[in-house]
């Protein structure tokens, strides 16, 4: 990792532990700008339902993410699923009532504080199928072939090294295995000015690939039947109006 990609991450980490803290929200990741209220509003407008947001801890629901992959992961009783950038834990806990007792949900986060707001949030709300562990989605501290189900939500596009990650995602996969991520993609060039702004790179914005690039990423870590299963163009109330029409909130399966 080169130094400016460092500095990036060392950014992502300090924004996302004042999300972690409620001291900020903002932003393409996490679009509301403040209140209970729009947090709620911005996960429904991702695609979670109020049975969802309501089933679960309240401080799981931050208001980030564009997409709900647990909707369309088709996860079963017993499985063993992992969440790729977990946060507050909202899809970990989504996904430990989807495999119950005999399954098990693994959340990987690389901020310290969101890891420890999930692991409060699993012990107030009694799960005992969940974990949370600190680490990075291009070194993920998770044995190989040992896990039946992928997702992510908005989170890959923070990386500079996707290749990395969605190797990572392959290797962990058991053979059969599958994935399905909510990710943020561009459909057309975005400005240069934007593509080096540490702050578009936090709101999910400036490490956003092209979308047939990203697919292409994906497919060369190893993956088989890569397809867009839901796609949507993303627009906010403040985005650069040179964005609109550019960004893309797609929801892609893969299998191994």
């Amino acid at each position: 990792m080169n130094e400016d990609e460092k500095d990036i991450k060392t950014f992502i980490k300090e924004r996302y532990s004042k999300i972690a803290t409620k001291k900020e929200v903002y932003g393409s990741c996490s679009c509301c700008c403040g209140g209970d209220d729009s947090i709620i509003q911005q996960a429904r407008e991702a695609g979670y339902s109020m049975e969802e947001i309501k089933s679960i801890p309240t401080d799981a629901v931050l208001g980030v993410g564009c997409g709900n992959p647990t909707a369309l992961a088709e996860i079963k009783d017993g499985e063993k699923v992992l969440d790729l950038g977990s946060g507050g834990g909202i899809d970990v806990f989504l996904a430990a009532r989807k495999v119950g007792d005999r399954g098990k949900v693994i959340g990987v986060d690389m901020t310290p504080k969101m890891v420890e707001n999930a692991v409060k949030n699993a012990e107030e709300g009694g799960y005992t199928n969940v974990e949370f562990k600190l680490g990075e989605i291009e070194d993920l501290p998770i044995e190989g072939n040992t896990v039946d189900v992928v997702i992510s939500n908005c989170v890959i596009n923070l990386t500079p090294d996707k290749s990395a990650a969605y190797g990572e995602a392959f290797r962990v996969l058991k053979p059969g295995g599958r994935m399905l991520v909510s990710d943020l993609v561009t459909d057309g060039p975005i400005p240069e000015e934007i593509r080096k702004s540490f702050k578009a790179w936090a709101e999910c914005i400036a490490g956003a690939m092209e979308k047939q690039e990203y697919l292409e990423t994906i497919e060369k870590a190893g993956f088989r039947d890569v397809e867009i299963v839901g796609a949507r163009y993303f627009t906010e109330p403040n985005m650069d109006q040179r964005l609109e029409g550019k960004i893309l909130s797609i929801q892609v399966k893969a299998g191994k």
